[in-house]
């Protein structure tokens, strides 16, 4: 096993580097922020107390992030949780408060859940909460936030649904393209899966696989598909993933990916696209809640 496959699995997703000196050099706090009341919530989070708990205990141990970073987690779990709902006013000031956060660090956050498309800030309207519709889905934080909120089953289906689409073109493409050192890594992320799987190791495991996923999409050469590839990866780190022959530990599981990069290998594009959606192909012991492949939908 190469070096290389050793770092890719060790590699955690960058934690955000927030602004957490600046914001605590210029905090809020609710004694000293200007009309502000300790014993009272302001009126605008009226019913989203306990929520605001709930979100902040799970982000507390959010992967390091810093003041900015939490802030963003927790404004961004409640607005796709529907506890902030569309058109809901965001104020700054009563954000500051009631996370006893910096203005920098409100500014900050807020622009980042602006570039995701969950909030729009207007002169003279203020910042507000946008629509489903307006959000960027393929963000990967708004895929984890929906994986484990009230939309996990939408997203789940809506994921399953994109990668029945892409990768089994992305194996065909992957296999005309002869991009070796790629398929060297895919080889490599499969030997890791094997380890993994004689060791009863699952996390090893389902890194492994999330890289040889968004390895596949970069080795057919095609940049849109390409520009999936941390989208897919992200998406297969939480628990919106389906449940295929990708995340269970079985050696059916390892044999279908080997089989993919043998496939590759050979320059095989017809068997690397069949072998895929095999791969991605609902398991006889799962239930129908469970399958890999989309099912029709009624309109």
């Amino acid at each position: 096993m190469s070096t290389l496959a050793h770092t890719t699995m060790t590699a955690a997703r960058p934690a955000d580097s927030g602004l957490a000196g600046s914001g605590e050099l210029d905090r809020y706090s609710y004694a000293e922020a200007p009309g502000a009341d300790r014993g009272s919530a302001p009126s605008s989070w009226d019913g989203a107390e306990a929520e605001i708990g709930r979100v902040g205990r799970r982000a507390a141990g959010n992967r390091g992030r810093g003041l900015h970073g939490q802030l963003v987690q927790q404004l961004g779990q409640m607005i796709v949780s529907g506890d902030l709902g569309a058109d809901r006013p965001l104020v700054p000031e009563e954000i500051g408060q009631r996370f006893e956060v910096s203005r920098t660090v409100v500014r900050e956050s807020l622009r980042v859940l602006e570039a995701k498309g969950l909030v729009s800030a207007r002169p003279n309207v203020g910042t507000r909460v946008r629509p489903v519709s307006d959000w960027n889905l393929l963000d990967p934080d708004i895929i984890e936030w929906r994986a484990f909120g009230p939309q996990r089953d939408d997203q789940r289906r809506e994921l399953c649904e994109l990668r029945w689409t892409i990768e089994p073109l992305a194996a065909r493409l992957a296999a005309g393209h002869g991009r070796e050192e790629l398929q060297q890594r895919l080889g490599d992320m499969v030997e890791i899966m094997g380890h993994a799987l004689a060791q009863g190791d699952a996390l090893t495991f389902s890194r492994a696989d999330a890289e040889f996923h968004a390895l596949l999409l970069q080795a057919g050469g095609n940049r849109m598909l390409e520009h999936l590839a941390g989208i897919v990866a992200a998406a297969l780190h939480v628990s919106g993933a389906p449940v295929s022959g990708c995340d269970r530990l079985t050696e059916a599981g390892v044999a279908h990916h080997r089989r993919i990069v043998e496939a590759i290998g050979e320059g095989d594009a017809a068997g690397a696209e069949a072998a895929m959606r095999q791969l991605l192909t609902v398991h006889p012991d799962l239930d129908h809640a469970e399958v890999g492949v989309p099912a029709p939908r009624e309109h």
